[in-house]
């Protein structure tokens, strides 16, 4: 199975996680209150680190818990772990065999704090080590890239937060995410005709905010292991502070700006970005005035809730990726000094 062929199963594989994994989701979150947990301790590396972006997000704004994302050298490289017996202890990991992950849960249950996996692997190393594990059944990943197993572990992440809450409108809007997803997909010839435009980009910067923070960090690293393409992710108000000297005439800026709270200010900055420093922007978004500056705009298929749209979101995303490595005339299934499994201690 190739990498297009993969992006292109994640609506079947956000359906069978939403149907197979509900009740082990209830557990966890029976589990949760029980313990009366305050807060939660995430490890994970490469693109689960970006769905633990999403989590600090959401569980934060949804489930008043806030996420400290772990330091994993701690546990092995220094083996000096901080206090983290009253956490919930996250690991998150496609494959679940990273041995620093791996470390930072095992120190968990040592100190006497919950514990859980969420991997696409419920044999793995990463789940034998945790009381609790959430596997996001997104079937074998051949593909160096992420792309399934991504969207997948923010679908789980989702599904952690709703039924923490019991919201029926957050479960109602879950359970579209296939359509959505899909709707998404349609979008792929226009994408491959749009990227033609940067084929000889070698830099860029990627701007997201809020929940969607973890989209321009997750868009960032597809371009830089697949386009070999030097993109570096901030948050628009982090932007602000520094790097947005970089911008220049023709400078390639790519925005994730859907409706919510977040799009009015990111809106003011694009609009400065274009007429002041004229730069080349693409922007995936929902709001006409953002689709109105691009130079390239990505339509997404309707307004959503915010936080649900780093899922549909990153679909085109990861297809710009991949049309833009293939018109680069790089390999797509097989990013230079990358293997499937990378694991780090």
């Amino acid at each position: 199975m190739s990498l297009r062929d993969e992006i292109f199963e994640q609506p079947a594989a956000i359906a069978r996680l939403l149907d197979m994994q509900d009740e082990a989701v209830r557990e966890v979150a029976r589990n949760i209150r029980e313990r009366d947990i305050g807060w939660v301790y995430l490890a994970a590396r490469g693109t689960s680190d970006n769905a633990g972006l999403y989590a600090k997000y959401l569980w934060g704004a949804f489930n008043g818990l806030p996420v400290a994302l772990a330091a994993p050298s701690l546990f092995g490289v220094f083996q000096t772990p901080p206090r983290i017996g009253s956490a919930l202890v996250v690991g998150i990991s496609q494959s679940g065999q990273s041995p620093d992950i791996v470390s930072v849960i095992e120190e968990g249950r040592r100190q006497g704090a919950l514990t859980l996996a969420i991997t696409n692997d419920g044999g793995s190393p990463l789940a034998e080590a945790t009381e609790l594990v959430i596997e996001t059944v997104a079937g074998p990943e051949n593909a160096v890239a992420a792309t399934k197993t991504y969207t997948t572990q923010l679908v789980a992440i989702a599904m952690l937060s709703a039924a923490l809450t019991g919201d029926a409108e957050h479960r109602k809007w879950l359970g579209r995410l296939p359509s959505l997803v899909e709707d998404t997909l349609a979008l792929d010839e226009t994408i491959k005709d749009a990227s033609a435009r940067y084929r000889y980009m070698e830099q860029c910067v990627v701007l997201g905010r809020g929940f969607n923070y973890a989209t321009a960090h997750e868009w960032a690293l597809k371009l830089k292991e697949l386009a070999y393409v030097l993109a570096e992710p901030y948050s628009s108000a982090d932007f602000q502070h520094g790097p947005v000297a970089l911008a220049h005439q023709g400078f390639p800026v790519f925005a994730v700006v859907p409706s919510g709270k977040t799009a009015p200010d990111m809106i003011t900055l694009l609009t400065e970005l274009v007429q002041d420093q004229q730069v080349e922007l693409l922007a995936i978004s929902n709001e006409g005035s953002a689709l109105a500056l691009a130079n390239t705009p990505v339509q997404l298929p309707e307004r959503l809730p915010e936080w649900i749209t780093p899922i549909p979101a990153i679909v085109p995303a990861q297809l710009f990726c991949y049309h833009l490595t293939r018109a680069k005339g790089y390999n797509t299934e097989g990013p230079r000094g990358l293997s499937k499994v990378t694991l780090t201690w």
